[in-house]
């Protein structure tokens, strides 16, 4: 069919549109309700993603260690290519001087990772707030290595000191 000036469609674009807009909504199975409402019919079983987020603020000692086992973990995870730079450039930011020597020398004696107390790297990881004490601030770790019915957890406790820097790292709270 071919249009015109004088073919009636032509003369009147609100017609055309109104007609794609119809074809349309019959192709996408959408049914009229009334003048000017429609609803589009879902299938029975639709599942909605919820979005996950993070929530963070700054000098809370659970947001630092967070953020420093988050990084971390990046840093060391990627097995084709670990940024020993990055882990390295982070634990001298995170970590006071004095615990960065005593993990060292830790490391040294038990050939693993300090942050991590391992040798691989965790295959998720939650951090919990154990509460104030005194000046400083104790952070549970939770490292989960591996998955389904062989995964082991390990818990590590993070004292974080009144400047937001790592004190301490280990199996047990001080508490």
């Amino acid at each position: 069919m071919s249009m015109n000036r004088q073919s009636p469609a032509h003369r009147r674009p609100g017609l055309r549109t109104a007609a794609a807009g119809l074809v349309l909504a019959v192709g996408l199975g959408v049914c009229a309700q009334g003048p000017g409402r429609a609803s589009v019919h879902a299938p029975a079983k639709a599942s909605v993603a919820v979005p996950k987020s993070v929530t963070g603020t700054p000098g809370h000692a659970v947001t630092r260690v967070a953020d420093f086992y988050g990084a971390y973990i990046d840093a060391k995870g990627d097995y084709t290519d670990p940024d020993v730079t990055l882990a390295t450039a982070l634990r001298k930011h995170y970590l006071t001087p004095d615990f960065a020597e005593r993990l060292a020398a830790w490391e040294k004696k038990n050939g693993a990772d300090g942050v991590l107390r391992a040798q691989n790297v965790p295959s998720q990881w939650t951090v919990t707030d154990n509460g104030s004490m005194g000046h400083s601030h104790e952070v549970t770790v939770t490292l989960t290595f591996g998955s389904g019915n062989t995964a082991q957890k390990t818990k590590l406790f993070v004292l974080v000191e009144r400047y937001n820097r790592i004190a301490d790292i280990g199996t047990t709270s001080v508490r």
